[in-house]
């Protein structure tokens, strides 16, 4: 669970494409290339090598977090909700 006011890195597609590349095609170790490019936590190597090898996308999505709204103004405002 996030601290409060802890704030999140964001890294670019590049980075992370860059990151896969090397565990993948140089063999570095994963904590050696979250050493090298800065990357705080090396899980988050593991889990873009990981994504890249079920062929999943790096990029960032659109990902509904949180609770689904409950309360509309009108019943137009519902019906495109859902």
């Amino acid at each position: 669970m996030a601290k409060k006011r802890q704030t999140f890195r964001r890294y670019s597609l590049e980075l992370k494409l860059e990151a896969v590349r090397r565990v993948n095609v140089e063999h570095m170790s994963i904590r050696e290339v979250a050493k090298r490019l800065d990357i705080q936590n090396k899980s988050q190597v593991q889990v873009w090598a990981a994504k890249t090898k079920h062929g999943m996308s790096l990029e960032p999505g659109t990902s509904k977090r949180g609770r689904p709204k409950t309360k509309f103004f009108s019943k137009k405002e519902e019906v495109a909700y859902l």
